[in-house]
């Protein structure tokens, strides 16, 4: 969705594209962050952000800055926010990817279950956050 954006539409939506392709090559992982900040915030009424500037980083947003932000874009995001408000952690991953003055969701159910890519994997938050902003800058550095 596009929010008083003077770019040209393919430069515009290059960066989702991208975004596409870093998602689908790196679900377990991506499932695996997903359960591993589920599971250390105390505060669920946030979803994970990835904001691409200036560097590719991942963010908490809050559910009342989404909201805030809908109104401002006429209710644009409210399929959105219907996803974030039945968001079910144990099967699914859910995050907005921020960029160019747009806003892009990842969305899909994971198999297998995140729980179970965390374990899998055997990494810690803090090391699949690293490992994944590193390849997210390498997909994007092309923008």
């Amino acid at each position: 969705m596009m929010f008083g954006s003077t770019q040209s539409e393919s430069t515009g939506n290059n960066w989702r594209s991208l975004l596409d392709k870093f998602a689908k090559e790196n679900k377990m992982e991506l499932a695996a962050l997903s359960w591993g900040l589920w599971s250390e915030n105390q505060n669920h009424e946030v979803t994970v952000g990835i904001d691409l500037k200036p560097q590719p980083h991942f963010v908490f947003c809050p559910r009342d800055a989404v909201e805030k932000l809908n109104g401002k874009v006429d209710n644009r995001l409210q399929e959105m926010i219907g996803l974030i408000n039945n968001f079910k952690p144990e099967v699914e991953v859910l995050m907005i990817g921020i960029g160019q003055e747009q806003v892009k969701l990842i969305y899909f159910e994971s198999q297998p279950t995140p729980p179970e890519c965390f374990a899998q994997l055997g990494k810690d938050v803090n090391t699949l956050l690293d490992e994944l902003e590193a390849r997210l800058s390498e997909t994007l550095a092309t923008l």
